[in-house]
């Protein structure tokens, strides 16, 4: 299980960089036309979106006991999103043997 998920992650990540690099060189973030933006499903989106940010931020901040780091990844998870939250498991993966149980990684240490 944990070979399926670091190839899942590092998947996410990849794809993530590489379509987030590519729309970045076919326009500007700030060049999206308004009716896209202010289009329902636009808007709908992005608040499901935001709140799968917050709902994967709550089971962080219980994995991590430092104050800073918490403040630390509610940033990147809010500004970088999946590449982010990727880059979270991936470490979390890494720390952990390939035969590890799934919850020795989403279960906090003592």
């Amino acid at each position: 299980m944990i070979i399926f998920l670091r190839l899942l992650f590092s998947i996410v990540l990849v794809s993530m960089l590489w379509v987030t690099t590519w729309a970045g060189v076919e326009c500007a973030l700030w060049e999206t036309p308004r009716a896209v933006v202010t289009h329902p499903w636009f808007v709908a989106t992005l608040f499901d979106t935001y709140w799968g940010f917050i709902t994967f931020y709550c089971w962080l901040a219980y994995k991590e006991r430092s104050l800073l780091s918490r403040i630390a990844w509610l940033i990147a998870v809010l500004l970088l999103g999946n590449i982010a939250m990727s880059v979270y498991l991936l470490i979390q993966l890494f720390k952990v043997p390939a035969t590890a149980r799934i919850e020795e990684v989403l279960l906090r240490k003592s």
